[in-house]
């Protein structure tokens, strides 16, 4: 096979065809996304910007822009390349993010820079928001999805609540921990209920072993546990701009698929 034919068939079918993802694409989005992490705190420190609770909250209008771009691409409302999906719609809104970060600190710095920061993010939220608004009657809302996301939805992060009471490790990262369970029950909603199919190869293979979506629980706890472990016991000495950051990435990992999630389910084009 030429190395042409190697990144078509495992690179841009899955993409043209929405096969989903391979071992070989999971793997190499995985080391972008360790070098990318990197590369973008040295950014942040360069640039003189603390990765803190200001930051986060200035950060979400364009955590959010990933799922929405991504759901209105699932709904037929943006054209479907390689630019509004996972993973090429995260560089974009990536690239979104930093540029609005310069222009923001090229303009003021101290506290105003976050409040900046944030109003250029929701501006560009406002104008997907828009196409949503504009498209609004081509959609119809599944209310039944709330009858089963619901419930299940209480009955998870009822667990990591009861779990987090005995164990520091994930009482530290409770954010962490009800973020991706929150996305587990928007993929086991979806996949139990509704007929939708499991993208990741790691979650279909756990799936198909365990012959439930119900799995996807224990998909997170497989890779959270040994991370957040890493992070608080093995790196406690290390840069925390670096762990916030790095804890960060993870909550958007958990967060932006699992909003996604919940918007391709609910509305229907």
């Amino acid at each position: 096979m030429s190395l042409g034919g190697f990144f078509e068939r495992y690179f841009v079918d899955p993409i043209r065809y929405n096969q989903g993802y391979n071992i070989v694409n999971t793997t190499v989005y995985a080391i972008i996304l360790g070098v990318a992490v990197v590369l973008l705190y040295k950014f942040l420190k360069r640039i003189d910007v603390r990765v803190n609770e200001e930051f986060f909250k200035a950060l979400m209008p364009y955590v959010l822009l990933g799922p929405l771009m991504r759901a209105m691409t699932d709904l037929g409302m943006l054209p479907r390349t390689y630019l509004t999906v996972s993973p090429g719609g995260y560089f974009v809104i990536a690239g979104f993010a930093i540029a609005a970060l310069l222009v923001a600190r090229k303009y003021t710095d101290g506290p105003r820079l976050y409040g900046l920061y944030r109003d250029i993010g929701l501006l560009l939220l406002s104008g997907l928001l828009f196409i949503l608004v504009i498209n609004y009657g081509r959609l119809s809302v599944r209310w039944s999805y709330l009858l089963y996301f619901v419930p299940v939805l209480t009955v998870a992060e009822l667990s990591v609540w009861l779990a987090a009471k005995k164990f520091d490790l994930i009482r530290n990262n409770g954010i962490l921990f009800y973020t991706h369970f929150y996305d587990a029950t928007t993929t086991f909603v979806g996949l139990q209920f509704f007929g939708f199919w499991e993208q990741h190869v790691l979650a279909r293979k756990l799936i198909s072993l365990t012959g439930t979506p119900a799995a996807m629980y224990l998909e997170k706890l497989l890779i959270l546990l040994p991370v957040v472990y890493i992070l608080d016991r093995l790196m406690e000495d290390e840069d925390p701009d670096l762990i916030n950051f790095v804890k960060l990435a993870i909550f958007i990992l958990g967060f932006g698929p699992g909003t996604r999630n919940l918007l391709i389910v609910l509305l229907r084009g």
